[in-house]
C-alpha cells in the first residue's frame, strides 16, 4: 500500500490538487456538507420510525421525501472522498480510521439500501411493523450510531497515531 500511495501522490491529477492550497480544503468543506444532508436525512427517517416525528406521513412518504437527498449526498462524499484520497494518499489510505470508516460506510449504505427497497416492496407491512418492532427500531437506532462513527472515524483520520501499530499513517 506505501508504493501505491507513493506512486499515487506523484501523478499529475494529485499533484494539481496539493499544489493549489485551497482546493483540500474547499474539497473537505463539500465533503462536511454532504455528511451533514446525509446524518440530516439519516436522522429523520430514524425519527420517522421511531414515531418521534412525520407521523403524518406514510414511511414511504418519508423515504421518498429524504432518500433522495441521501443519495445524493452519498455520491457528493464518494467524489469529494476520492478526490481527497487521490490529494493526500498517504494521509488517507495507510490511515486505520480511513479504513474503518470505509467498511462502516458501506455497511450503513447497505443497510439504508436494503431498508428502502424493503419498504417498497411491502409498505403496508412495513407501516404496520414498525409501530409493534422493537428490532425496527434498534435497526433505525444502530444506522444513526453508524453514522455517528462514521463523522468520528473521518476526524480521526488526522490523528491515526492514537492506533499505534495498527495505523501506518505518517503524524500529522
Amino acid at each position: 500500500m506505501i508504493q501505491f500511495t507513493d506512486w499515487l501522490s506523484r501523478t499529475s491529477f494529485s499533484l494539481a490538487i496539493q499544489t493549489h492550497e485551497w482546493v483540500i480544503p474547499t474539497i473537505q468543506s463539500i465533503h462536511i456538507v454532504a455528511i451533514g444532508v446525509v446524518l440530516a436525512s439519516v436522522f429523520m427517517i430514524v425519527l420517522r420510525v421511531l414515531g418521534r416525528a412525520g407521523r403524518d406521513q406514510s414511511l414511504m412518504e418519508t423515504t421518498g421525501r429524504f432518500g433522495p437527498w441521501l443519495f445524493s449526498a452519498l455520491c457528493v462524499m464518494l467524489a469529494t472522498g476520492t478526490l481527497m484520497v487521490v490529494g493526500e494518499p498517504a494521509r488517507e489510505l495507510l490511515a486505520f480510521s480511513f479504513w474503518l470508516k470505509m467498511f462502516l460506510v458501506l455497511v450503513a449504505t447497505l443497510i439504508a439500501g436494503i431498508f428502502q427497497a424493503c419498504v417498497r416492496k411491502n409498505e403496508s407491512y412495513w407501516e404496520i411493523s414498525i409501530a409493534k418492532s422493537p428490532s425496527a427500531k434498534s435497526l433505525a437506532i444502530f444506522t444513526l450510531l453508524i453514522w455517528i462513527a462514521i463523522v468520528i472515524l473521518g476526524r480521526l483520520i488526522a490523528y491515526d497515531h492514537v492506533w499505534g501499530s495498527w495505523s501506518h499513517a505518517p503524524k500529522a
